[in-house]
């Protein structure tokens, strides 16, 4: 952590918030719900990464034991309008990512979709094991109308709480039960669309990992970015986007995940990111190549695909 006091002005960045709106007619829709929780959706079939909704205070993570708000669960749930979905895909497993996964899946009769780790937070809620899938990587999954396939990967250094989840994780309990575990790149090929996206989460990358697999977009996690070595962020948008050969970045994990999706979001404190150095960073990048760059309005029905 550093000294520096404050947080970056996401008015300045207001030019930014760009995705184009869905249209009544688009064939798959992408909402944005804070972190990297995304709901995909194509009208009559959906999955969700993450479904991170509590969004437990600062004090609570830092001092005491954490476990699913079911009424911000519901809220939210309600407010995005999913009452059922194909799978739940937790990115990896810290407490900001996997904390309600199960939850969500059991509200919605998903299956919840991820490594080990993930399966041992399910296992924790007491959903049933047909209820849980195991992912190989690289191995896509079938699910609705899509086909998901997890390629593993890193996540962004410093892991705060490395390792995996051996056991299963029970509530209320330290935010250090939810060890990162497998860190994925998750591939979403909508079929009938044949739209093709990448969700990275969190701002690690494995070199190579990538090579051979294609996304006109990408959601990229720029949590941490901001404080890594310009060398390591030129090489993350390499290692992602070039990889796949995007058109379009719309950046995730930004936002104060310690406040209430209630609140007016805010971006996370200098303190362990900057926004601002990522930014500039991504904007020249993305400049060099081409590719449209973007941040999603929250709650929004968008359609990154359009006018790419």
């Amino acid at each position: 952590m550093r000294l520096r006091p404050g947080r970056p002005d996401l008015a300045r960045h207001s030019h930014r918030f760009t995705v184009p709106v869905a249209e009544s007619g688009a064939p798959l829709t992408v909402t944005w719900l804070g972190v990297t929780t995304l709901l995909i959706d194509d009208g009559s079939s959906a999955l969700m990464t993450d479904g991170f909704f509590s969004r437990p205070g600062l004090a609570r993570v830092g001092l005491g034991k954490v476990a699913p708000s079911a009424a911000r669960v519901d809220g939210c749930l309600a407010r995005a309008q999913v009452t059922r979905l194909a799978a739940v895909v937790p990115v990896h497993t810290h407490f900001d990512h996997a904390l309600d996964s199960a939850l969500v899946a059991e509200r919605t009769g998903a299956q919840l979709v991820g490594g080990e780790s993930a399966a041992n937070v399910g296992r924790g809620h007491g959903l049933d094991e047909d209820r849980i899938v195991v992912a190989e990587s690289g191995a896509p999954i079938r699910l609705g109308a899509f086909d998901i396939t997890l390629i593993e990967s890193h996540h962004c250094p410093p892991d705060r709480f490395p390792g995996t989840i051996t056991a299963p994780v029970l509530t209320p309990t330290r935010a250090s039960a939810y060890r990162c575990g497998e860190a994925w790149s998750a591939f979403v090929h909508h079929r009938p669309s044949d739209r093709r996206l990448l969700i990275q989460g969190s701002a690690g990358f494995v070199k190579g990992s990538l090579a051979g697999q294609h996304a006109d977009v990408v959601y990229l996690g720029v949590g941490q970015l901001g404080v890594q070595p310009a060398s390591y962020q030129v090489d993350y948008w390499t290692e992602t986007v070039r990889a796949v050969g995007a058109r379009r970045v719309v950046l995730t994990h930004w936002d104060d995940f310690f406040r209430p999706l209630s609140k007016p979001l805010r971006a996370l404190p200098y303190a362990g990111d900057d926004l601002d150095v990522s930014l500039r960073v991504l904007t020249k990048l993305a400049t060099q190549d081409g590719v449209a760059l973007d941040m999603p309005t929250v709650w929004r029905r968008e359609d990154p695909w359009a006018a790419i």
